[in-house]
């Protein structure tokens, strides 16, 4: 997740990622994202083993920003909002849909 371009990053997992996207977006929980205005899903990996995802986030937290910026580049060089695409892979929405708080 991100502020926007090249602004602040926050990398988290979760088990569902549509919910915790729509959480970002609404504010739901005060703190850190909420602080930095931090909704914008800019990069996301899929795993199918909850230890696999857990030891990859704990992976990427250690890395440089950097680095981080060079993933979310590698794969979203305009730093797109990509929660349409989320919708899409769960089937709510198609990826021209926008999500659907708004």
């Amino acid at each position: 997740m991100a502020s926007k371009q090249f602004g602040t990053i926050y990398i988290g997992s979760t088990t569902d990622l549509m919910v915790r996207v729509l959480q970002h977006k609404e504010k739901t929980f005060k703190g850190f994202t909420a602080d930095y205005n931090v909704d914008k899903l800019v990069y996301y990996e899929w795993h199918d083993e909850l230890t696999e995802m857990v030891k990859r986030e704990r992976q990427l937290k250690e890395w440089n920003r950097k680095w981080k910026l060079r993933l979310i580049m590698d794969l979203n060089p305009g730093w797109h909002d990509l929660t349409n695409e989320v919708f899409a892979a769960y089937g709510y929405a198609s990826p021209d849909t926008k999500y659907p708080l708004d």
